[in-house]
């Protein structure tokens, strides 16, 4: 006996084999598989909650075992979700690398973007601006997470198709950083912005990496910002 296996109904066109998934469960629907392998959905909205649950797991499994050490059990195991979920929302491990940095991307931009408008248009002190930086910098949560966003990073080096996220990320940064050397008084800030976000990945990276730094980072800012600002705006 092999106890009740649920039943998948069948039906073919001359376009498509279309399957009834029969389980109960959220995003249950009609499967569709077209001559050429390419597999739709339809019937039903896919589990938002499970597919957010899958892609944070993720995120921290890359920033745990690096994506080399990634697979799709592990991934499934950590989520409490059964492998058919996983790649019934993901149908390739590609999917999903791409889908949690455009979703790290997404949550990133969204708080960067409250820390600019705090900044933009104002007049603040060296250390206020230092300030508004180190909040932009020690809220990206985790040492695991801050793992994960430079393999990441360096995942999209490898896949024309990711680079467009990761520099929407990098702008969110320069804008940030942007509007605070505006606020200081830094001239053509829109152009040396990218400098701090240099500093800053390279000081976290080594941090990160050996754990060896003699220098704190907000020294390290307000050293560059005090050479900015003493340099003369090119003619």
């Amino acid at each position: 006996m092999r106890g009740n296996v649920p039943r998948v109904s069948f039906a073919r066109t001359n376009e498509s084999e279309e399957f009834t998934l029969p389980w109960n469960r959220p995003g249950s629907g009609r499967l569709r598989c077209d001559r050429a392998g390419r597999r739709t959905i339809t019937g039903a909205p896919l589990s938002t909650d499970v597919r957010t649950r899958i892609l944070a797991t993720a995120l921290e499994l890359i920033g745990e075992r690096g994506i080399a050490g990634l697979t799709n059990r592990a991934v499934a195991r950590a989520a409490q979700v059964s492998l058919g979920t996983l790649t019934y929302h993901f149908s390739s491990q590609e999917e999903l690398l791409g889908e949690a940095l455009r979703a790290f991307v997404d949550a990133e931009i969204s708080r960067l973007a409250v820390i600019t408008a705090q900044v933009e248009g104002s007049t603040m002190s060296v250390d206020e601006a230092l300030g508004h930086a180190r909040d932009a910098i020690e809220a990206r949560t985790s040492r695991r997470a801050q793992t994960a966003q430079l393999e990441l990073y360096l995942y999209a080096t490898r896949d024309e198709s990711l680079r467009a996220a990761a520099a929407r990320c990098y702008a969110a940064y320069d804008r940030v950083a942007a509007a605070s050397l505006k606020a200081i008084g830094v001239p053509e800030a829109d152009r040396v912005a990218p400098l701090l976000g240099g500093l800053i990945d390279g000081l976290e990276l080594r941090r990160l990496a050996v754990d060896d730094l003699r220098i704190d980072l907000a020294e390290a800012l307000a050293a560059l910002v005090a050479g900015l600002k003493a340099s003369p705006a090119p003619e």
